[in-house]
């Protein structure tokens, strides 16, 4: 979900408010695709990953392109958050505000591990997380599109100038970044009920990972994702699930406060 995000914001520099939403629709699709149709969760994937694809390159064709350069970070904020507030509430018109939760045989299984029961849904959770990284290392390193995002990633006129289509490489990028967010969303569903409003919960931690790990930095996402979540569990045993929230968003004061670029940022403005 994190690196979704930070990948948007690398290439088209916005700041995706839509990002927590989108997970909750993923949840919602895989619960609709595995109550209605039988499906298993990681089956439903087939279909809820194309279906944000095209949720994805709708929503930057429609919103995205026409914001100006000078002020796309500032007025993203704004129109991801409009989005937000029009899934949400189309969310909540058809499934209400109750807390649901999605159901499998390993859902509710668990394994013993050093002591510990470690659920299948966790395990299966971080496998599937690797294979969408190694999906996105393929994408980036491996194919014609991807030499061409990294070029905007890099330097947006010196990819234009070069003949590279970036209004197109940003119109993918935007779909891949939600399209990711359905794998995201049928973990968070299984592992936790949800609602139309648990994505405001879900960006501020979103962001928070981005923040910590360098804006447009996927590696930088990816181990600041790690560490926030060893230590926010850390903290939940040792002390509460009240004291590992506070410690979350501290750790992010405390490291803008002597790294303001995060830990794998650049802290050169990056060319435009």
């Amino acid at each position: 979900m994190a690196a979704g995000l930070t990948l948007i914001f690398g290439v088209m520099d916005i700041i995706n408010i839509a990002q927590g939403i989108m997970v909750i629709l993923g949840a919602y699709l895989s619960y609709v695709l595995s109550v209605h149709l039988g499906l298993d969760l990681f089956a439903t994937l087939v279909l809820t990953v194309p279906a944000l694809f095209v949720v994805g390159v709708t929503v930057e064709w429609v919103f995205m392109r026409r914001l100006a350069d000078r002020e796309r970070t500032a007025m993203s904020i704004l129109v991801t958050y409009a989005v937000a507030i029009i899934i949400e509430g189309i969310l909540t018109q058809v499934f209400g505000v109750s807390f649901i939760q999605l159901h499998a045989s390993y859902v509710n299984s668990s394994v013993h591990v050093l002591g510990f029961y470690l659920p299948y849904i966790y395990l299966y959770g971080f496998a599937l997380a690797i294979v969408l990284l190694g999906g996105l290392y393929a994408i980036l390193y491996l194919t014609r599109f991807g030499q061409s995002l990294r070029a905007a990633l890099q330097d947006r006129r010196a990819a234009e100038l070069i003949g590279i289509d970036v209004e197109r490489v940003r119109t993918i990028t935007f779909g891949i970044g939600i399209a990711v967010t359905a794998a995201g969303g049928m973990v968070f569903g299984a592992t936790n009920s949800f609602n139309p409003n648990s994505g405001y919960d879900l960006i501020s931690r979103l962001l928070t990972i981005v923040i910590l790990g360098g804006l447009g930095s996927i590696g930088g996402a990816l181990l600041a994702a790690l560490f926030m979540l060893v230590l926010e569990d850390v903290v939940a045993v040792a002390w509460s699930p009240v004291w590992s929230t506070l410690v979350f968003f501290a750790a992010l004061v405390i490291v803008l406060t002597f790294r303001p670029q995060g830990l794998f940022g650049r802290a050169a403005a990056r060319a435009q």
